[in-house]
């Protein structure tokens, strides 16, 4: 079916189509990088780093903080 067939038919995917299609042509390839570089990336995996999330959980313990003031703890 030739593309101006398509556009008649009503079934123009366009060029955004056949190019978001060719993003998928080279997807097995892998990356090789140094065991140092691995090992340092897997650590810092292990840590919150973002720093909107950083600021939400001050923002949270703020909060804790400031409700644990009202906590009356009958004996």
């Amino acid at each position: 079916m030739s593309i101006d067939k398509d556009i008649e038919q009503g079934m123009d995917h366009g060029r955004d189509t056949h190019d978001h299609d060719l993003t998928y042509e080279n997807e097995q390839s892998t990356v090789t990088i140094p065991l140092k570089e691995y090992d340092s990336l897997k650590d810092q995996s292990k840590y919150i780093t973002d720093p909107t999330l950083i600021a939400t959980i001050d923002k949270i313990e703020f909060f804790v903080k400031e409700l644990r003031k009202h906590i009356v703890r009958k004996l």
